[in-house]
């Protein structure tokens, strides 16, 4: 009887850990995601409105100027270096 109990515990164990960790590395790579796209727009590889569409913002307008400055406030929050202009 003991051998079961532990048997169970131990598969039980097995199985909440491995559903609380799907979400966290989710989060990891969703984070990841953002920070590339960030990365990769400071370094003009690709225009705001790619950027915009690749961060999933939405923007309907057509001002350039505009969704710079929607890519800029959004980019601060994941690049807490102040030193860091985009």
């Amino acid at each position: 009887m003991m051998i079961s109990q532990k048997i169970t515990f131990f598969l039980l164990f097995n199985f909440l850990m491995g559903i609380f960790h799907i979400p966290a590395e989710a989060v990891t790579t969703k984070m990841f995601k953002v920070l590339d796209t960030c990365a990769r727009y400071r370094l003009n590889q690709f225009d705001s409105f790619e950027a915009l569409e690749k961060l999933k913002l939405e923007y309907s307008g057509q001002d350039e100027s505009e969704a710079n400055m929607i890519i800029k406030k959004y980019c601060s929050v994941f690049t807490p270096n102040e030193n860091i202009e985009y």
